[in-house]
């Protein structure tokens, strides 16, 4: 069975009409996510998707999913390449966000951080580092937690670099790729489930996560 092009998947999203109508009803948070969700539409979605995923992990407020479900329902067989091309762009995200921190707090990072409100929480996030940085940024990197944020505070607060980076490609392709294989796997039944339990889902499966590290932890000290 052939897969659905980009000029036939409007039974998966909406029009770029439709969401410029609703988006001019709307604020400017839901503006961008309709802009963010036209382009499923366009051609470029891909490319989209992985520009998304970059700047989501350091400034951008609309997560990849929104792009990366409709891409992936309207070409299942490609659900898995993107998933990993929004795993591999979050990463770079990562990295220019850990710059930020590091290299260009108070001129850049720092705007940001008070910008989503995480001012007061900035040291707290840096004493989560120092307790276990796979816990601290596993978490975020995985539950709707503002990943940009502890991205620049990763940088900010000195995290080593590698470990930084491994944890996360860990932690954002396990969130991307649950996305693509439940969307592999059920289809397009399955986007209404995504779209109403996948932050709950990923906050359940990370505290079971944490849980795990925690009981290790508990029997390896015995």
């Amino acid at each position: 069975m052939s897969e659905k092009g980009p000029t036939d998947r409007g039974d998966v999203v909406n029009g770029a009409g439709r969401a410029a109508e609703a988006a001019s009803r709307d604020g400017p948070l839901r503006r961008l996510y309709h802009w963010v969700l036209g382009w499923a539409d366009r051609p470029g979605g891909p490319a989209a998707l992985f520009g998304i995923a970059v700047v989501e992990s350091s400034v951008f407020p609309i997560p990849p999913d929104a792009l990366l479900i409709p891409l992936a329902l309207g070409r299942p067989r490609r659900a898995w390449r993107f998933a990993a091309l929004c795993t591999v762009g979050s990463i770079l995200g990562a990295m220019i966000g850990y710059l930020m921190g590091s290299a260009l707090y108070e001129t850049v990072g720092r705007p940001i951080v008070e910008f989503y409100g995480y001012s007061g929480q900035y040291a707290a996030i840096g004493d989560a580092y120092s307790r276990n940085l796979v816990i601290a940024l596993g978490t975020a990197g995985f539950t709707p937690i503002p990943f940009k944020v502890f991205t620049i505070a990763a940088g900010g607060f000195h995290v080593p670099f590698i470990p930084f980076v491994l944890v996360t490609a860990v932690s954002r392709g396990m969130r991307f790729f649950l996305v693509a294989g439940l969307i592999r796997a059920f289809g397009d039944p399955i986007r209404e489930f995504i779209d109403r339990y996948l932050n709950l889902l990923t906050i359940v499966f990370a505290a079971l996560l944490i849980g795990g590290f925690v009981a290790l932890g508990v029997f390896s000290a015995r």
